[in-house]
């Protein structure tokens, strides 16, 4: 695990989009896989300002987003397919025949599931998956017990996630109580592992999945097992690690061309 603390949110999420703005201009056909939630936004900002004023070209690149909610219309304003089209989508080239988002409608979710797998391998795996971290220490939506090697199903939200997301529905209850979520295993075939975190509800997830032990119950601490997890962190999220220190200078320490 490679762990970067930054001052503050935006100076991760802009090293953020550097890292994935420099994979798409060295591979333009590159497979990214997208996460929404408030963590990623500045992110995808940033990557739009990079397609209008440095012509950072997305018209190859596929995409394959981690979950969706079951049971909700792609235009719901709450839904992932309404979250990506507002926040990069429709901002940028990307071919719409391109984006993959898991379709929460679908009345065979064993089949749905498999069918996504399949085409994550067709494209030839995802190059870099961005991620953000629960509260709990969940990962996409694979709540604490999920099975390590899990791979793309439909999941039983926590009344904690369900609270976390209550604000995009307008209250807990309207909340849907399952989703459609790349599983564990699927996240760790991902070539880099990009993991965002910010703010101070996110401290404890952060501390147990970087330096406490690998267990279901923090599904986020598989990461330790990744062969390239980036954790790119503000301050106040890394405020619970005890090695905090020796981070700082690795990554300050750096050789010139392993710098981003």
């Amino acid at each position: 695990m490679e762990i970067i603390i930054q001052p503050d949110s935006h100076e991760a999420s802009r090293l953020a989009a550097k890292i994935v703005a420099g994979l798409v201009k060295e591979k333009p056909h590159a497979v990214l896989g997208f996460a929404t939630g408030q963590t990623p936004i500045e992110l995808y900002r940033h990557l739009v300002e990079m397609h209008r004023k440095e012509r950072l070209d997305f018209s190859e690149v596929t995409a394959f987003n981690l979950d969706e909610y079951v049971g909700l219309e792609p235009g719901h304003p709450a839904s992932y397919h309404s979250y990506m089209n507002e926040h990069l989508f429709n901002l940028i080239n990307i071919r719409k025949d391109r984006v993959n988002i898991p379709f929460g409608l679908t009345d065979d979710i064993p089949t749905c599931c498999r069918s996504y797998e399949d085409r994550i391998h067709a494209a030839g795996g995802i190059d870099i998956q961005i991620l953000g971290i629960g509260t709990d220490g969940h990962l996409g939506f694979n709540e604490p017990s999920s099975s390590l090697a899990s791979r793309t199903r439909i999941k039983t939200l926590t009344a904690q996630t369900r609270k976390d997301n209550a604000a995009a529905f307008g209250g807990m209850d309207k909340v849907p109580h399952h989703v459609i979520t790349m599983g564990l295993g699927t996240i760790m075939d991902c070539r880099t592992c990009l993991l965002l975190a910010f703010g101070p509800k996110k401290t404890r997830a952060v501390a147990q999945a970087v330096e406490g032990p690998l267990t279901a119950m923090v599904p986020a601490s598989i990461l330790q097992m990744h062969p390239r997890a980036i954790f790119l962190l503000d301050e106040e999220s890394a405020a619970e690690l005890q090695r905090a220190y020796y981070y700082r200078w690795v990554y300050d320490n750096k050789p010139a061309w392993q710098k981003y």
